[in-house]
């Protein structure tokens, strides 16, 4: 029976203050019966806007349709037709931009909840399904992929469902990229990006960890070791500062390391062995969701946490679910805030913050409200740890490695948006190392289009 309710059935999550405490997953997920009750709100649009909102183009409403019907494992199946990570996208993808962003039932409520949709198959199919995936006859050809990101995972399974011989070059001691050092356990648990590996495992993927293409292999001797095509997904894990004065003080921050101290190495363990700082006041600079992430990771730790942003809380690009589950959590938002300086002790050591306060001018190049220092606002934010979540870039060590390769002037890789060629012949890339920091679904995208442009490049070139 059709449901015409204008509001999405509830996800159920752990209580704020109680989540704030530990780090498993706030979301619990939908019931089968919340499911069947959300799936009956799609429409079925003809024109299926939704998908247009996909970037890996999954068959949105044939998908929900099983799930209507109580067909969970059909539901999986249309899924997995398009994407490589269905249990990810469900919890990271930000619906509220693409798929649900396009959706009819949005014009006079709220859309129909696909992220939680496409969360709660793939979490049925994994639970319920023991069968190893069936591995595709091999077609003789070999071919490279850099990084075990979204990218690389997507290109790299896209290819083994053709037949072809992948293997994963990674640079960290376990697979997953981002998925496992960037975003917390508490919106995407490891097990998920495990059981999601070991899906392409089954498929044929080989991984190999603990090597740094640049300085273990290069592009040029892979091209040459018998493999007809690269693909680089290697991200962009190099973070950026403000270069104001302090921030080499102990007790400053990336949020890139601190998240993997946290994501890989599980510093918030007693018994890890990267540990991290226990601070009692943390200070992240940023209104991303690395920020969110990193705020939030703060607060489990025990700390009081304070996220400073130059813009208004509005501005933020980080996704609105991010930003309220902080807010829920207790952490506090000092909007239209900017660092100016970081103080530190006789020992070196963070203990305050310099800020000014800001207010929005005119819109800037990006169309954003530019924000400019407001006279005579200095104040101070007492701190003994700073996080600075200010984006990333890709990392230099391919393209000064790789001859041939074109890069952009703020270093990322040149390569086709359609396709991911980039200036060398049989070399693609995607994902954040073209694009910059941007996120899983994208950067999935970008896999999914280069593994069509490799199959297509292989097969024209192959002797007839």
């Amino acid at each position: 029976m059709a449901n015409m309710s204008n509001i999405k059935n509830e996800m159920p999550v752990q209580a704020p203050n109680v989540r704030n405490k530990n780090f498993n997953e706030v979301a619990l997920g939908y019931t089968p019966e919340q499911a069947i009750d959300e799936a009956n709100r799609c429409l079925n649009c003809k024109n299926m806007p939704c998908v247009a909102g996909c970037p890996v183009k999954i068959h949105i409403p044939q998908f929900i349709a099983m799930v209507a019907k109580g067909d969970f494992e059909a539901a999986y199946k249309i899924i997995a037709e398009s994407s490589a990570l269905p249990a990810v996208c469900g919890r990271v993808c930000p619906q509220e931009t693409q798929c649900e962003g396009k959706c009819v039932r949005g014009i006079k409520g709220e859309s129909v909840a696909i992220g939680r949709l496409e969360r709660f198959v793939a979490d049925y199919h994994n639970a319920v399904n023991n069968q190893a995936r069936q591995k595709p006859e091999s077609n003789g050809y070999k071919v490279a992929v850099i990084g075990s990101g979204p990218a690389g995972l997507t290109c790299a399974g896209d290819l083994a469902k053709k037949g072809y011989d992948v293997t994963i070059f990674e640079a960290l001691h376990i697979a997953g990229g981002v998925l496992v050092y960037g975003i917390p356990e508490f919106r995407l648990p490891k097990s998920i990006v495990a059981k999601e590996i070991n899906g392409l495992k089954e498929l044929g993927v080989k991984i190999k960890t603990n090597t740094v293409i640049g300085k273990t292999f290069s592009v040029d001797e892979l091209l040459n070791d018998g493999f007809s095509a690269v693909f680089i997904g290697s991200g962009a894990g190099l973070p950026k500062f403000m270069n104001i004065p302090g921030e080499n003080l102990k007790g400053v921050y990336s949020a890139n390391e601190f998240l993997t101290r946290i994501n890989l190495m599980k510093a918030y363990s007693e018994d890890s062995d990267t540990p991290v700082q226990r601070a009692n006041s943390v200070v992240v600079v940023g209104g991303g969701n690395v920020a969110m992430d990193a705020a939030r990771c703060a607060k489990r730790l025990g700390a009081q946490v304070y996220i400073v942003y130059r813009r208004g809380i509005e501005e933020m690009p980080a996704r609105r679910e991010e930003v309220e589950h902080a807010i829920e959590e207790g952490v506090v938002f000092k909007t239209l805030t900017n660092p100016t300086e970081i103080l530190g002790d006789n020992n070196g050591c963070v203990n305050a913050i310099k800020c000014v306060e800001m207010e929005l001018a005119e819109p800037d190049a990006s169309g954003r409200r530019r924000p400019v220092v407001k006279q005579n606002s200095d104040f101070i934010i007492e701190a003994d740890c700073v996080i600075m979540a200010l984006g990333t870039s890709p990392n230099p060590l391919i393209k000064s490695t790789t001859s041939g390769l074109e890069t952009a002037d703020w270093g990322g890789i040149i390569a086709d948006e359609q396709t991911g060629q980039t200036s060398r012949e049989g070399v693609f890339a995607g994902g954040d190392a073209v694009t910059g920091a941007a996120t899983v679904i994208l950067a999935m995208g970008a896999g999914k289009k280069a593994a069509e442009a490799i199959d297509n490049y292989i097969q024209n070139k192959k002797p007839r």
